[in-house]
């Protein structure tokens, strides 16, 4: 079992920056670093979509969506068992509630179906 705590959410202006985080609690943040870790974004009245992904460390590699590829990078830091989703030059448009979620499989998956655990959720707002 894996429990994930998303923070780092907000409210932030179009063309700002926001760091969302995904952190492993307890004892499952032993097996953490070796799972493969996506975020994905729901905004109202829209289905959850992929953002981006990271693979197990080792098998270090990241996929990201066309919409924000070149603005967001995922990394993670092994020693914290965390998982980052840098988000630059945000639009309205990135609006929504971000997920992380993970897998018990070192690859990253861009299918939600893919993963097994997921977190509670953040919001964030691009006002324009």
């Amino acid at each position: 079992q894996v429990q994930l705590v998303e923070s780092g959410g907000g409210l932030v202006q179009a063309g700002g920056s926001l760091r969302l985080s995904c952190a492993a609690s307890g004892s499952s943040g032993r097996t953490f670093n070796g799972y493969g870790t996506g975020w994905f974004r729901q905004a109202p009245g829209k289905d959850r979509e992929f953002v981006a992904g990271v693979s197990a460390s080792g098998y270090y590699r990241t996929y990201y969506s066309d919409s924000v590829k070149g603005r967001f990078a995922i990394s993670r830091d092994n020693a914290k068992n965390t998982v980052y989703l840098q988000m630059n030059s945000l639009k309205p448009e990135d609006t929504a509630v971000y997920y992380c979620a993970v897998r018990a499989s070192t690859v990253a998956k861009t299918s939600e179906y893919a993963y097994d655990y997921w977190g509670q959720g953040t919001q964030v707002t691009v006002s324009s």
